[in-house]
């Protein structure tokens, strides 16, 4: 029988204490898939430690990838419009993508958005799960389609499930999915847009009732976490050792096992 092909993964790559500042500097060098050789650089996430909310995007975009920074170009004043619509406090909001590299096309000058595959969603799942592991947010809100998915799993339809709180996943006390803010810039006129825009906003109140609800409810680890979180911004990963000294072949199953994408 064949063995099993070994996909990249960003596991190797992560530092064996997970605090923000540390998972930052290490993804910065970060070969988990083959992205890296072409994107200006790594865009990690930014907010703080305790933030009760988290958005999830897909990738950075071209902006975000010159500027080395999540959610500073046209969507990201979309968001942050509607957060301040809707009353979340943006200082109690982290933001990220699933994955930290862009992916594009290149056509003449300009870099065209081009949509992660399966296996870079899957190598770059470490950083995310980490990020959660640290953060425990009340909240996670996955922004489009790549994201609820590598999340809640490929049968997920944002467009049937948005704005619906998830209580029962393993990342957060509570998961809602939304389009991406992107995506409201693409409407075709401006009845449409003010349509979309209106809905994404019910979506960001449907967030606001959650963060309410479980306000002062203290938080919750992730079911799935690697290891326990010793305070508020700072996990250890009680494995690392163990697994640099792991033999070859089950270094070679557990990539696979990750890029396969099993959900957190």
């Amino acid at each position: 029988m064949p063995a099993l092909p070994v996909y990249p993964t960003a596991e190797p790559f992560l530092p064996a204490k997970l605090t923000l500042p540390a998972l930052r500097d290490a993804s910065k060098t970060c070969q988990g898939c083959d992205l890296y050789k072409c994107a200006t650089q790594t865009v990690f996430g930014e907010g703080p430690a305790d933030a009760r909310v988290m958005f999830v995007g897909e990738q950075p975009g071209d902006q975000e990838d010159q500027a080395g920074k999540p959610f500073v170009g046209p969507s990201g004043a979309m968001l942050d419009q509607a957060l301040d619509k809707v009353g979340i406090d943006r200082g109690e909001v982290y933001v990220t993508n699933a994955v930290k590299h862009f992916k594009f096309e290149q056509r003449g000058k300009r870099r065209i958005h081009a949509k992660p595959s399966a296996r870079q969603i899957a190598a770059c799942k470490p950083w995310l799960k980490a990020e959660v592991e640290i953060i425990r947010p009340d909240v996670i809100v996955a922004l489009g389609a790549t994201a609820a998915q590598s999340m809640l799993g490929p049968q997920f339809r944002v467009t049937q499930q948005r704005g619906q709180p998830l209580r029962d996943t393993t990342w957060a006390p509570c998961v809602i999915a939304t389009v991406h803010p992107s995506s409201l810039l693409r409407a075709p006129d401006e009845a449409a847009r003010r349509e979309a825009v209106a809905a994404f906003e019910r979506d960001l109140r449907a967030v606001k009732k959650e963060m309410d609800a479980l306000k002062g409810a203290g938080k919750r680890a992730p079911q799935a976490a690697r290891g326990a979180a010793a305070h508020p911004g700072t996990a250890t990963r009680e494995a690392a050792e163990k697994s640099r000294t792991r033999s070859p072949q089950r270094r070679g199953r557990k990539a696979a096992e990750s890029a396969q994408g099993k959900l957190f």
